[in-house]
């Protein structure tokens, strides 16, 4: 996107967007100067964040198979981000061809090119402009009424969000939310910026570039992301590195950059 083209009114292209980030890092167009200034000095920090996003879509894509493949045919992705391949409609109509999926986001550039890219006329997609902590706004959202039977399993994605939402918060209290809704058989798909095993300085120079975005983040640790698993059985292999669940990332760059993220699903019985 050029720097001269018009934004949405209520977008401040002057302070980074963890969206835009995200879609810059992915090799996007739909991302501004500071959104490219804060990446880069990322990059600076620790190389391997280069090939942090493509990580995590690959366990997004693994997970959303796999979740699929035990029958769920209905998805909520919560944060769900600038469209991009691999996309959860995508990965589970692969399985499940009759796949209902909620998109949540409350970024308006998010909203704006969802609506533009995602087939508007597809009666089994949505796209709901909600934060994520108005459990309440997303649950009883006439749209999500109209795809999700809370009856029935379904899948629940906090894929690379919950990093986003300060403790001050409760992000584990709004995973709980969702959970409390979902009937066993149901999944949670999450995965969660980690400061485990990493030097202490270099996870609180990542924070400071955060902190001047619109989004800051919390590099959390591990026993701190087990958190969001409580009332859930974890299935194999359990909390791991986001390139390590169900297989080991044969590229070694993509599994360095795996190391900063922890990902799960989790399985209400």
């Amino acid at each position: 996107m050029a720097e001269d083209e018009k934004a949405p009114p209520d977008v401040d292209i002057r302070t980074p967007n963890m969206a835009r980030m995200y879609d810059y890092a992915l090799g996007g167009k739909d991302n501004f100067a500071s959104d490219r200034e804060a990446v880069q000095n990322l990059f600076r920090l620790a190389p391997e964040n280069a090939y942090v996003p493509r990580a995590n879509r690959q366990f997004l894509g693994k997970a959303v198979r796999f979740a699929a493949e035990q029958g769920i045919g209905q998805f909520v992705d919560l944060g769900a981000g600038l469209p991009s391949q691999g996309s959860t409609h995508e990965v589970a109509r692969l399985v499940r061809p009759d796949a209902r999926v909620v998109y949540v986001d409350s970024d308006p550039v998010v909203l704006a090119h969802a609506r533009a890219l995602l087939p508007g006329s597809d009666p089994g997609l949505a796209i709901i402009g909600e934060d994520i902590r108005d459990t309440g706004g997303i649950l009883e959202h006439p749209q999500t009424q109209r795809l999700i039977d809370f009856s029935q399993p379904a899948a629940v994605l906090f894929v690379a969000v919950l990093h986003g939402i300060p403790d001050a918060d409760d992000p584990a209290g709004i995973v709980g939310e969702f959970v409390r809704r979902l009937v066993p058989g149901s999944y949670v798909i999450l995965s969660h910026l980690t400061r485990e095993g990493h030097p202490a300085d270099i996870v609180a120079k990542k924070e400071e570039v955060f902190a001047k975005s619109a989004t800051p983040m919390k590099y959390r640790s591990r026993d701190e992301i087990l958190r969001f698993f409580d009332g859930l059985d974890l299935v194999e292999p359990g909390l791991t590195t986001v390139t390590r669940w169900r297989e080991q990332s044969p590229d070694a760059q993509l599994d360095a950059a795996g190391s900063w993220t922890l990902a799960g699903v989790g399985r209400k019985s």
